[in-house]
């Protein structure tokens, strides 16, 4: 059992990697910022010059959003050029100068000048909430505008930062849990208390041994189609008191598999409901988002609808209506109380309207001196009104909700303060680090964790800093006696400090506890027999089994190819060499299609021209046979061969999706293309080795696919490749990989 010297010890490594962590990611960001000229930035996407702004309202929580666009003494084109600003993103409004486009070195030398420190000033940090062919918009928080010498420059740029508020709320968590149950010397009165239960919080840290799990056989299904697995795990995350795991494979319905859940803990047998609230988290927004589309499709059927709400900034939700209207914003704005916030928000607006120069009146001047001032005073004094009222509605609202959807990170902001849940539920619990799981855990009674351990772990950019041993672990690597050994296995089971944030909560559980922790969900509704053979039989142990919907079907069945063929009497062959086979590999060993290193400003990427070639050359049969664009999938493990592939596909098919690999982990296409780029003399692979990235690859593909790579090359890298090599080439349709 853990003391609380062990967890003491435990929790400090986290913190101590936390840190690690957040100092990599200011490091990098601050890295680029500090040595590229703001022109180069905006070339890298990572800025927008030549701005101003055209407005500002007023958004929930009294934030101000600031409206920005070109500007139209410095830019003949009204529309942004390319860059990677996205709704969520943190970003900072600076002042534009003359300089911009002049080395850091010089500028720094400018900056001294007397006005330096008022451009200094003029620094504005928000998240991105909206963005559009030719405007930004800012969500900022009324602290960052409400100043006496706060103001908006008249030309101004928007650069975009690291986040830091993540790292904030992981690091107060795992200091409450801490003082939680390390303090025990402490008065009473002074230990922090949760809302959520001890007892799941002790089986976590492993003070306590999981509670036995109650046998629910009678249970009564409201979905019909479920398969036996499915339903196991259901009854074991029921039964279990304190926590329960549930392992989801690639396309074994994990998602269907939580909604059933939901429902069940919602809802009675009798279709009454229980009283019980959920709290449903996920390490992504898409996760979240999935999740609360399937609930909300559920009231359009004949169901009795759930009481759902989404929390978190409105910018990272799926843009779609029927999740914005979930969106605790929207159901502020349209509850019966919206009235009492209205007119305090049109206040609030006129009044930032006339700050800014907006104000028609005011024919583009903005007030000065005494008058400013005042106008700000009347701002704070009017946010603090709206805020007090809102705050109010939000409680309200929150209270109604039986299941509240966040990610595990917006779990901790203002609206969730002192809520407390029956069930919490973590999907994609294996890309989530545990630091950032403790924020919603300490909200609930009970714990339930999906996801695929055997997929891509967290992204984690300080992985290879090293850690001091402790002199625990040094002693550990002295020779022992067979007695000493046993008695070193059996503490192995108990809480361990990590040497990765890669080690997930999941991770450690099952670790912890064996196979007994968790349930596996074992028919797959998504990929031909053959696609998932490989995969299937090197990490799940042949426990996967194909549905008999998609056990056989190929790109030849889709509706698209039919209407194609549906005059011919007999099957095209040519159309059958496309699309009739399940797996398809192009074997550039010997054809000297050798990779390219990209520039060291894209951490050693690399890039393949020739197989690039080949892909457009697979992506335009695809389309000629009757396969739409947005039903393919074209993925690389390198980001530099992402930007080469993108060139040369998305001006002729835009609907067609290019990414790496790493971003298509939770979805799926039709048909999917993987270019594995490397091949070279040394026979060296890089990160190719990873199983785990590589099971995600090649379990996208619903019906078709399709490898393009350096056999020679590849198979060099691990066993693991190795066997992949040897099955493609017993398993899949082989082409010579020439393009001559």
């Amino acid at each position: 059992m853990s003391s609380p010297k062990d967890i003491a010890v435990f929790i400090d490594r986290h913190l101590s990697l936390l840190k690690n962590e957040r100092d990599m990611e200011v490091e990098q960001t601050g890295l680029v910022l500090s040595r590229c000229a703001p022109k180069l930035l905006e070339q890298r996407g990572l800025a927008l010059l030549n701005l101003s702004v055209a407005g500002i309202n007023v958004g929930l929580g009294g934030k101000s959003i600031i409206e920005l666009e070109r500007s139209n003494a410095l830019s003949s084109n009204p529309n942004f050029p390319p860059h990677s600003f996205r709704p969520g993103d943190v970003a900072q409004i600076e002042a534009h100068s003359a300089s911009s486009t002049t080395a850091p070195r010089k500028q720094a030398k400018q900056k001294q000048s007397a006005n330096s420190s008022d451009v200094e000033q003029r620094k504005v940090e928000g998240v991105v909430s909206k963005v559009t062919d030719s405007k930004v918009f800012l969500s900022v928080d009324p602290q960052h505008l409400d100043s006496k010498d706060a103001e908006l420059p008249d030309r101004c740029r928007l650069v975009k930062l690291a986040n830091s508020v993540t790292y904030d709320r992981m690091d107060k968590t795992m200091l409450l849990l801490k003082a939680l149950m390390c303090e025990q010397d402490s008065d009473a009165k002074s230990r922090p208390s949760v809302k959520g239960s001890p007892q799941l919080v002790n089986v976590l840290l492993g003070v306590s041994k999981p509670s036995r799990v109650q046998a629910l056989n009678g249970v009564k299904f409201f979905d019909d189609k479920l398969n036996s697995s499915q339903q196991e795990a259901i009854r074991y995350a029921l039964g279990s008191p304190e926590v329960a795991c549930i392992h989801g494979p690639p396309g074994t319905g994990k998602t269907h598999t939580l909604i059933e859940i939901i429902r069940q803990i919602i809802f009675k047998p009798d279709g009454t409901r229980t009283g019980k609230r959920v709290l449903v988290c996920g390490a992504s927004n898409l996760s979240v988002d999935n999740i609360l589309e399937r609930l909300l499709a559920l009231q359009t059927a004949d169901h009795a609808p759930i009481k759902c709400t989404r929390v978190g900034h409105p910018a990272r939700v799926k843009a779609i209506d029927i999740t914005l209207r979930a969106t605790l914003d929207s159901q502020v704005s349209n509850s019966d109380q919206a009235e009492l916030i209205r007119d305090v928000k049109l206040d609030l607006s006129n009044r930032l309207s006339i700050l800014a120069g907006n104000d028609k009146s005011q024919k583009g001047k903005r007030p000065r001196g005494p008058e400013r001032k005042k106008l700000w005073e009347e701002v704070r004094d009017l946010r603090k009104e709206y805020r007090k009222r809102e705050k109010g509605m939000v409680q309200s609202i929150i209270k109604e909700a039986e299941v509240i959807l966040a990610t595990t990170h917006s779990a901790g902001g203002h609206a969730l303060q002192d809520m407390k849940f029956d069930v919490v539920i973590i999907d994609e619990a294996t890309q989530a680090l545990e630091a950032s799981c403790w924020i919603p855990i300490l909200k609930g009674d009970k714990l339930i964790l999906a996801g695929d351990p055997l997929q891509l772990p967290p992204t984690v950019l300080s992985v290879d800093k090293k850690i001091k041993k402790s002199p625990e672990k040094k002693a550990e690597t002295k020779p022992a006696s067979k007695s000493k050994l046993i008695s070193s296995r059996s503490k192995k089971t108990g809480l361990r400090p990590p040497n990765s944030l890669e080690v997930t909560l999941f991770e450690r559980l099952e670790k912890t506890h064996g196979a007994s922790i968790k349930r596996m969900l074992q028919v797959q509704y998504r990929m031909h027999d053959t696609i998932c053979d490989f995969p299937n039989k090197t990490l799940y142990g042949s426990k996967l089994q194909s549905h008999e919907s998609v056990a056989k079907h190929t790109l030849e069945d889709l509706p698209t190819v039919s209407d194609e063929e549906n005059h011919n009497s007999q099957p095209d062959s040519g159309i059958h060499d496309v699309l009739g086979f399940p797996v398809v590999f192009f074997d550039t060993a010997g054809c000297e299609y050798f990779e390219k290193a990209a520039s060291p400003e894209d951490d050693g990427s690399k890039s393949n021209e020739n197989e690039a070639v080949l892909v457009k050359n697979w992506v335009d049969q695809l389309v000629s046979a009757g396969i739409h664009a947005n039903q393919i999938a074209v993925l690389s493990p390198y980001q530099a061969q992402v930007t080469l592939l993108s060139s040369s596909l998305s001006p002729e098919y835009p609907e067609l999706e290019v990414g790496t690999v790493d971003g298509m982990q939770g979805r799926e296409k039709e048909a999917v293309i993987i270019s594995l780029v490397r091949s070279n003399e040394k026979r060296e692979v890089g990160f190719l080795k990873d199983k785990r990235r590589l099971n995600v690859a090649m379990t996208r593909a619903r019906r078709q696919l399709c490898v393009i790579g350096d056999s020679s090359t590849v198979q060099t890298g691990s066993d693991y490749l190795k066997k992949w090599m040897k099955w493609l080439e017993d398993n899949a349709d082989v082409r010579y990989g020439g393009t001559e």
